[in-house]
């Protein structure tokens, strides 16, 4: 354990895994999207909270998609998706970091 710790990119992919991939296989519907749904002629948009395990098809039923033409995230998703995959990664290694240099010292 104190390997991980004094290496902090293999802390960093570490911990990139260990929170993006529930995020992308739980249903989780952390993520502000759109709804884009078509019956017959009419089109309607429809904003609802969205999960990423959606778009590599986990969580989905066969029935949900029927009347679904497709569905996406919207700028504050994709910002709090990276934010969460890659920035909180970053902080926690970052503040590892800093402190096992201080006890160091």
């Amino acid at each position: 354990m104190n390997k991980i710790l004094d290496q902090p990119f293999i802390l960093y992919f570490i911990l990139i895994a260990a929170i993006g991939i529930p995020l992308c296989v739980f249903p989780v519907n952390l993520f502000s999207g759109e709804i884009v749904s078509q019956v017959g002629i009419a089109e309607q948009v429809v904003q609802a909270p969205l999960s990423l395990s959606y778009f590599l098809g986990f969580g989905l039923n066969v029935g949900d998609l029927d009347t679904v033409k497709t569905f996406y995230l919207l700028p504050s998703g994709k910002i709090l998706a990276v934010a969460l995959i890659f920035g909180l990664p970053a902080l926690i290694t970052y503040r590892v970091h800093i402190g096992r240099n201080k006890t160091k010292i």
